[in-house]
């Protein structure tokens, strides 16, 4: 009886305080930085290296990662646990590697002696910083599979879903940073999703790929026009080189985005997944199984 009795408490739920969202917003703790999160959708390490792209190189020096997922969703909820792509480190326990990627916070926020227990129960990034840390938190998503009726949408105090999915310049002109708290914001950037299409431009040429938003709003709809026919190498090709191109094109935003953060702000610049251009016979990203579609670039730094 008394063996059965400890193995019931043994299993029993553990009593986990309030949910962060009940916990009145504190005021943060002295010199704590903002945190800008970009994540270039879809962007392929070597994208990264072929565009060459400069005023990133202000922040350090770009290091080849591994996305936790090959498509955005998922991938978005790791960033949002505060799990960056990993340098998938041999020899090392997972739990290991999890401490000290989630360590680097108490440099990158500036914030010494940050007691990580405070993440759980929740896991969630937006949830400490806003409830126990005292920011203002912020998200600009460009991919509707984002949008803010997700449950990604949590101790937010805003949240959007822009007009359209390839403008990083309307989300910089709509970054604040409060003057008595600091902020966390997180930018999903479209320019280098397909069709790999800078702002202003017309893409048409290229046919309409739906992701699992668009392929859940289809389903039950009469779809009468034909399959559209797999990519051949040359089309393979252009568009890795329309990826490069848009990444190029995104100089001035870069600059914008150094503009416009206060001094001692903490950057960085990833992707949330990488790309396929017919490796292996495969295209895009979604339920595929290969290194370039886990390869992505990483950034770091505060600004000077």
């Amino acid at each position: 009886m008394l063996r059965r009795r400890k193995r019931e408490e043994a299993n029993a739920p553990t009593a986990w305080p309030e949910p962060a969202a009940a916990v009145e917003r504190p005021e943060p703790p002295a010199g704590a930085r903002h945190l800008v999160v970009v994540v270039l959708d879809s962007l392929r390490y070597d994208s990264w290296l072929r565009a060459e792209p400069k005023l990133p190189s202000r922040l350090g020096p770009v290091e080849r990662r591994w996305s936790y997922a090959s498509w955005t969703a998922p991938s978005h909820y790791n960033l949002l646990m505060g799990l960056l792509p990993h340098a998938s480190p041999t020899h090392v326990y997972a739990s290991e590697y999890y401490k000290a990627d989630l360590q680097r916070y108490t440099e990158r926020l500036g914030v010494p002696g940050i007691e990580f227990k405070e993440l759980l129960p929740s896991l969630f990034l937006p949830s400490y910083l806003r409830n126990r840390l005292g920011y203002q938190t912020s998200a600009m998503v460009s991919m509707p599979v984002l949008n803010q009726h997700t449950p990604l949408n949590r101790d937010f105090d805003s949240y959007t879903l822009m007009p359209t999915h390839n403008d990083m310049a309307a989300m910089l002109a709509r970054l604040s940073f409060p003057d008595d708290r600091p902020s966390f914001h997180l930018l999903n950037v479209g320019e280098t999703h397909y069709p790999y299409a800078l702002a202003g431009e017309d893409p048409s040429e290229w046919p309409r790929l739906s992701g699992v938003h668009g392929a859940v709003r289809q389903l039950g709809e009469r779809v009468d026009e034909q399959r559209t026919a797999f990519f051949d190498m040359d089309q393979m090709e252009t568009l890795r080189d329309r990826q490069v191109r848009a990444l190029t094109g995104l100089e001035p935003g870069f600059e914008q985005l150094f503009d416009v953060v206060p001094p001692s702000t903490w950057i960085i610049l990833t992707s949330d997944h990488g790309e396929l251009f017919g490796e292996g016979g495969y295209f895009g990203h979604g339920p595929i199984a290969h290194d370039k579609v886990f390869e992505v670039p990483f950034v770091e730094g505060q600004v000077r």
